[in-house]
């Protein structure tokens, strides 16, 4: 069976997609942005270090909303739009990873360059997590 995870404490989709979906032990976090969840205002204009922390407690509230940790996440998939903005992001990237990640695995990671939905974005990152 299929389930959406919703959560508040993430921004709502703006569009046809579900914040999370889970199927059995498979979570996947579909893309997260710097958005506040309260208001889905986009926050940190070119701020790459500010988005990526935002960006990563979206996904991490529809981890936990979902049934997840990071501990359970095997993929993080990173978006950025300039190449120069990787060594930024990589820092708060392993800051939070070592907060979640104590000891164990961590999950692995593509990073690509690419176009974004909002022009203020400068990062989105989803999630690919296998529970219990």
């Amino acid at each position: 069976m299929k389930t959406e995870v919703r959560t508040a404490g993430a921004p709502a989709p703006a569009w046809v997609f579900s914040q999370g979906v889970r199927k059995g032990p498979i979570l996947q976090v579909s893309g997260q942005g710097p958005q506040d969840p309260a208001t889905s205002e986009y926050l940190h204009p070119g701020d790459v270090k500010a988005q990526t922390r935002r960006t990563l407690e979206n996904v991490l509230a529809v981890l936990e909303a979902g049934g997840a940790t990071v501990e359970d996440v095997v993929m993080f998939r990173v978006y950025l739009t300039k190449r120069e903005d990787f060594g930024p992001m990589n820092e708060v990237y392993g800051e939070f990873i070592d907060k979640h990640i104590r000891g164990g695995v961590k999950p692995c990671r593509t990073t690509v360059f690419v176009g974004l939905p909002h022009e203020s974005m400068l990062v989105e990152i989803d999630a690919q997590a296998v529970i219990g």
